[in-house]
Order: C-alpha cells, then structure tokens, then sequence
C-alpha cells in the first residue's frame, strides 16, 4: 500500500497574536529549537512515510525557509517520494486563495492523486504529538473504512472547541459535531484523517459545487459522509496531543515539557524529532546563576546571578546579571539585561529587553501572559503588564508612557499590523 501524507500548514493562527504576525502558525517555534511543524513531518518519517506534501498559504516564508529541501527529515529524495511545497496559484481555471481546509486540498487534487496513492493521509501542521500513524493505517485497512479519524478524550470543560464524535462498541462514528456549544460528548477529532483516495476524490468535488459549503473538512466532508452513511471510523489514540492555538495553550504546552515525567520525551531516541538547527557554541552557564526545571538551547548565555525558572529559552538568548525569568518562553537571539524581571511572558525572535524593565507577572488570575513581538524593543525601567499586547519592529516612540497596562496593544506606527 501507498500512503501519501498531505499536510496542511497554511493557517494564519491569529489566537496566537504577536507570534503569527509574521509568519504561519506551523512555523512558529516551539520547546526551544523546534517549529510546531517539526512534530507532524517528524510523525511522518518516524512512521516510514517519506511521500510528503505540504500546502501553504498565509506567510509562508519562513516555513518554506526552515524546510528547505527536506534535509533534517530525509524528505530530500526523488524517486521514493520526498517533501514538496505547494502554495495557491492562479491557473487556466478559476483558482484563488484557499477557502478552507477541503478547498486547500480541492485546488491540489491533481497533484495529490499523481502517481496514485492507494492511501491519503491528511495532517495538520500546527499540533504537537507523537502519533505511529502506521497504526492508523492499520486500523484504517483493517475496518475497510472509507475514512478513519484520530480520536483523543479532551477535558470537558474544553470540549465545545473540538469536533466532538461519538463511536459505537466497533469505532464506528455515528455522529460528528463542529464545535457543539453543547458538546454530547469528550471525543475530539484530532484532524488526523486516513482516505480512501476515491471517497476522497468523490466527496472534495461534491463539496466544491456546493456554493452553500465552507469548504472544511469539520464543518462539512466529515459530517456529510457521517449522515450518509459512509464507513467512517474512529481511531482511538491515548497519548499526548494539543492543538497550541491559542496563546494559552502554547505556554501550558511548554511548561508541560518541563515537568518531573515531560509530556513529550525529548530524549527519546526511538522517536526523534528532527529539526533544521543553526550551528550554534554550547550554552554556558555562569557561576551563580540558578537555573531549575528549564530548557535552555545551543548558543544560549546566562551570566551569574541570574535566575531561570519553569523556562524556555530558544538559541542564542542572552541574560545578564541579576535578570530573573520565570514561566517564561524566550525565543531565539532575545537579549535581557541585567535586572529585568520577566514573569509568565511569550517573547519572539530578537526582542531587547533594557534593564530593570518588568514584563508579565506571576499573580494574574485568570492566567494572563505579556506578548512581546520579533524586533520589538523594552526600555529600562519600563513595565509591561500582563495581558499586554506588543507587536513586531516597535521601538520607544511607539510607546505612549513607560507603564503599558494589561489591556493595551502596542504597534509599530510606522508599519502597523491588521490587528
């Protein structure tokens, strides 16, 4: 059998605020030297699917920057498959931007179906798990189904932001619900979908004459295949998987890995997730710095005094003396200078943070986190409540006073943002 991964990675992801204004949301980095991408292409491979295809759309620069031709996956091959990028293009025929997630895959049928795939393997490119997708496949054959979808037990309480499926005693789906405001049930569809390529090709075309359809798999295929009584299954899968869409559930993703037992073991050398890393020196530790249950990546300088708690810090961060950091993530080549305090915040790539400056804090209730974006610059002194909100490329005369308080949005004046 020939399996075809078709990932899809064009997501905007505006719940993630200041780290999606410039890029895609599967591009966004993650546990310190990965990109949320990582986990799915690393999926891919570990399960020895090497036939990739990744469609993209809103800002896709960096992803296709940081895949490249595929390298770190060993996806870089011809003639047994490899990666390839496909964006939207305009053709003989009417084709525009991606209505939807069916619509994303619709526009590339032509390609998905080359060299006929017996199997087609639809992912999202913005959930971190690890998932043996050839148990899947199995079970997929093994049921003849039309099309199996991934299943995980949710919290209740989040249940209403999933589709919500409920099975038979045979794992057959007998209902499917888009995000029910009332959700029937915690069995949430994961967005990891097996096909049959002509269930597949049949349902995407009936679906785009439809001029009443959304053009979504959730919204639309997987509940109009359900109530005609196709045989759809549900795979049940028991282990660790979050969707991190929103700002929320990307920090508590992070502090997940740092717990005595990780969500996701790191170390695992029987399921690596690979990634496209810059050369960079070991981390170095100054003496008198106090570092508990962090990650701290290549490249990275603490000086003494500092403190690093319940942290992440990417490549190349820089922190000086006496600069304490907690619960905190911290992207690639942030600079934090002595005596800056920095409490349950979300920093991009190349941030600068003055001294004494004080971002986020511990106390907030509910949960509230200091976004600061890439290039953005904090004077010393200033304070930064949690809540707030500063987008990309902003320096000090965007700033309105040297206090932001928890509701305000800071933007670059010269360049703003669609915020």
């Amino acid at each position: 059998m020939k399996t075809r991964a078709v990932i899809l990675a064009g997501g905007e992801g505006c719940r993630l605020s200041v780290l999606t204004a410039k890029r895609t949301k599967p591009a966004v980095p993650f546990a310190g030297k990965y990109r949320i991408i990582d986990f799915t292409l690393s999926n891919c491979v570990n399960s020895g699917i090497f036939d990739v295809m990744i469609l993209l759309q809103y800002r896709p620069h960096s992803l296709i920057e940081h895949i490249g031709a595929g390298g770190p996956w060993d996806l870089d091959r011809d003639f047994t498959g490899g990666v390839r990028l496909y964006t939207p293009f305009r053709g003989r025929r009417s084709a525009d931007w991606y209505l939807g997630t069916a619509d994303a895959v619709q526009q590339n049928f032509s390609f998905i179906k080359h060299n006929n795939p017996d199997t087609i393997l639809i992912l999202s490119g913005d959930h971190v798990y690890c998932m043996d997708y050839d148990a899947l496949i199995a079970f997929h054959h093994d049921h003849d189904a039309d099309l199996t979808m991934a299943t995980i037990r949710v919290p209740m309480e989040e249940a209403s932001r999933f589709g919500i499926v409920e099975v038979d005693s045979n794992y057959r789906v007998t209902s499917f619900i888009e995000k029910p405001e009332h959700p029937p049930s915690n069995l949430a569809n994961m967005g990891v979908y097996v096909f049959r390529i002509d269930v597949l090709d049949k349902s995407l075309w009936e679906d785009h004459k439809n001029p009443d359809s959304s053009h979504d798999f959730g919204k639309d295929i997987l509940p109009k295949l359900v109530r005609n009584g196709a045989r759809v299954m549900g795979f049940p899968y028991s282990g660790y998987w979050v969707d991190v869409g929103t700002t929320y559930t990307y920090w508590k993703a992070h502090m997940d890995l740092l717990n005595e037992k990780p969500s996701i073991d790191l170390n695992d050398r029987s399921w690596v997730i690979h990634t496209r890393t810059e050369e960079r020196p070991p981390a170095r530790i100054a003496r008198d710095a106090l570092i508990q249950d962090s990650l701290i990546s290549d490249g990275c300088v603490i000086a003494k005094g500092a403190v690093i708690e319940r942290s992440v810090l990417s490549p190349g961060v820089r922190v000086q003396e006496n600069a304490r950091i907690r619960e905190s993530i911290i992207l690639t080549d942030t600079l934090i200078e002595s005596g800056a305090l920095i409490e349950r915040s979300i920093l991009d790539k190349h941030v600068l943070v003055g001294k004494n400056a004080r971002i986020g804090s511990m106390s907030a209730e509910p949960i509230q986190f200091a976004m600061i974006g890439k290039n953005s610059y904090v004077p010393e002194n200033f304070i930064i409540e949690a809540g707030a909100l500063i987008y990309p490329d902003v320096t000090i005369a965007d700033y309105p006073s040297d206090h932001i308080s928890g509701d305000a949005i800071i933007e670059n004046k010269r360049e703003p943002f669609d915020i």
